[in-house]
């Protein structure tokens, strides 16, 4: 068993030291990007007179959706707590399934009228459209001359 344990091809042919998560690490690193989990998927486009926001924030339910509004800073966060089972006859487990994460991101919305931001959730998309502030103009008026 110890011929199957992998050496460590720097310098010289000693052993590595044994962890064996390293593969598992190394999967999970090449599939999902590095600190990817970290962070969701985000488009913004200008449209007009609004900004529309689409994050895909998929197998996620509506309530564990929280967006924020806190000054010009807009923050989206999701978590997901989600367990699927099998049990024997006996009350073993066959397979046994865990999925955990907490996500967050914030923009800024400084150009936004944060009072009319719409906030829509279908088929794992939300969607906020961020109406853009408009410029204000001061008033024209006439001064009566004294």
């Amino acid at each position: 068993m110890f011929e199957m344990i992998p050496f460590e091809r720097r310098g010289s042919r000693r052993l590595a030291a044994y962890d064996p998560f390293r593969e598992l690490n190394d999967l999970s690193r090449a599939f999902f990007g590095g600190d990817s989990l970290s962070v969701f998927k985000t488009d913004i486009r200008e449209e007009g007179d609004h900004y529309l926001l689409e994050t895909d924030l998929p197998g996620f339910k509506k309530e564990d959706i929280k967006v924020d509004v806190e000054g010009d800073v807009l923050t989206v966060s999701a978590e997901r707590n989600a367990e699927k089972e099998e049990k024997d006859e006996k009350g073993n487990y066959l397979r046994r399934e865990r999925s955990y994460g907490s996500y967050s991101r914030s923009f800024d919305i400084s150009n936004v009228n944060s009072e009319e931001i719409k906030v829509a959730y279908k088929d794992g998309v939300l969607a906020l459209t961020l109406p853009k502030k408009t410029a204000e103009v001061p008033a024209s008026r006439r001064l009566e001359i004294e």
